[in-house]
């Protein structure tokens, strides 16, 4: 790969480029601007992924509205999630009869963006929408609507643009798939 960053030595192969990626975050940032038109949605970043993504589709919408985050732990060192939803950060706001929009990085299982919904629409949310950069429909183990989606992927184990493998290569500009010799040692 004839890439700047050594971590590039560690991917399979590049799946989504930098220029894809901001391509489509232009796109979903238009269709949010329409469906929320009118309306001032409290938009809440799942960290620590989701931050980059995050950071580019906010600067893609033309709305008024408020940011809020929340620390969710499901996969620890590993690359499946362990199937427990553990709140390691709530938000500060109270979203009580407010729309909330939550962005991720990543849908793999569902588990965890269930749990959030579930939790939010308990709390008052009138509304709560999921947007994320990728997903993973061949692992989904629970039925979750994905309304906002950049890029459907096959079931790999992506790294780059906020996500990682042990805390490293989120700062990858594009998403590529690791390579297995990475993590099955």
């Amino acid at each position: 790969m004839n890439n700047e960053f050594k971590q590039y030595q560690d991917l399979e192969r590049v799946l989504v480029t930098r220029e894809e990626i901001a391509a489509k975050v232009k796109e979903l940032g238009r269709r949010i601007n329409a469906d929320y038109q009118g309306k001032s949605p409290v938009v809440v970043c799942i960290l620590k992924g989701a931050v980059i993504f995050f950071a580019d589709l906010l600067r893609e919408l033309d709305l008024p509205l408020d940011i809020d985050f929340m620390a969710i732990s499901s996969y620890g060192s590993s690359t499946k999630s362990t199937g427990v939803v553990k709140l390691v950060k709530d938000l500060d706001r109270d979203v009580n009869g407010r729309d909330v929009l939550v962005v991720e990085d990543i849908v793999d299982s569902g588990m965890t963006l269930s749990y959030i919904k579930s939790e939010l629409l308990h709390r008052g949310a009138s509304s709560v929408r999921i947007a994320t950069l990728l997903d993973k429909p061949a692992r989904r183990r629970v039925n979750l609507e994905v309304e906002y989606s950049c890029f459907n992927i096959p079931d790999a184990f992506v790294v780059g643009y906020g996500l990682d493998y042990d805390e490293k290569y989120r700062n990858l500009p594009d998403v590529g798939i690791l390579h297995p010799r990475i993590y099955t040692k």
